[in-house]
């Protein structure tokens, strides 16, 4: 909707011999009606060429607009994208964030603990899967927020002072993201991808590829959920054995025991305060 709006915009530009450009965002776009403000262009020079809507024949259509057109101007390595194309690269990486939060912040550990934990009470849907995602993400934000912080600080009001590079701001973006991401992956991770890219690894930070890190550290958070969902499983699944045992000593073997076991399940769990201590668990597991 915001790229729309944009491109609907009635804009009129005009050439001057030293290439700066002026645009006359107003609603009148008359060829003929000369700018207040002087220019040292001519209207032949303006790149908005016709009003739009009176084209005639196909080339009299292939002219029109043409300031509407994605252009990256460059002068000796010094210049700015274009608005249009700064709005295309901002809807992509909107498109692209949700595999960002996946793969490089806390938020797979979360959900498969969370996941695990609505397993072991055999609740099925309870909690539904929204809360779960939705407790997930403002997790990971709370866990992510000084990292965000940090790439703010460091990367972005950098860059918008003019002080960074694309490339400088790429690199300082990512820098904090990294020292997040390291001292969470297991070592062996590191190594197995090290190996299998050929590449040899003197055992620090900076000498790891970021492609080599996320792969790790999605590894390193698949590992490590698992391992915290089967020490969440242990009480419950010994609450299931002495329910079993039971029905069995009374002879009821037809009845199901995860049917008699998920109310006193559901009980422990309250009694315990058990959401308190998953998350809280979880979260310091990242500190």
């Amino acid at each position: 909707m915001v790229a729309f709006l944009f491109f609907a915009i009635p804009i009129v530009s005009y050439a001057t011999e030293a290439g700066t450009v002026y645009v006359d965002d107003t609603t009148d776009t008359d060829p003929t009606i000369e700018p207040d403000y002087h220019l040292t262009g001519t209207d032949d020079e303006r790149t908005n060429i016709t009003e739009p809507g009176t084209a005639q024949t196909a080339e009299d259509l292939s002219e029109l607009n043409i300031a509407n057109y994605v252009t990256v101007t460059y002068d000796n390595g010094n210049g700015e994208i274009n608005g249009a194309l700064r709005i295309f690269i901002t809807l992509t990486l909107l498109a692209l964030l949700p595999s960002f939060i996946i793969m490089m912040t806390s938020f797979t550990r979360i959900i498969l603990v969370l996941h695990f934990t609505r397993t072991a009470l055999n609740t099925q849907t309870a909690p539904p899967n929204m809360v779960i995602i939705g407790l997930a993400l403002f997790l990971t934000f709370f866990i992510m927020q000084p990292t965000i912080l940090r790439v703010y600080n460091e990367a972005y009001v950098p860059f918008e002072n003019g002080e960074l590079t694309q490339q400088e701001l790429l690199d300082s973006a990512m820098k904090p993201i990294r020292e997040f991401m390291y001292p969470q992956t297991q070592r062996k991770d590191v190594v197995m991808f090290m190996e299998i890219s050929g590449d040899e690894w003197d055992g620090t930070l900076d000498d790891i590829p970021t492609t080599v890190l996320v792969p790790s550290f999605m590894i390193s958070e698949l590992r490590t959920g698992f391992i915290i969902g089967f020490l969440i499983y242990i009480p419950f699944i010994v609450i299931d054995m002495v329910v079993a045992s039971v029905l069995m000593s009374m002879g009821m073997m037809m009845l199901p025991p995860t049917t008699i076991s998920m109310p006193f399940k559901i009980l422990l769990f309250v009694l315990a305060d058990g959401w308190n201590l998953i998350i809280g668990s979880l979260v310091k597991t990242f500190y």
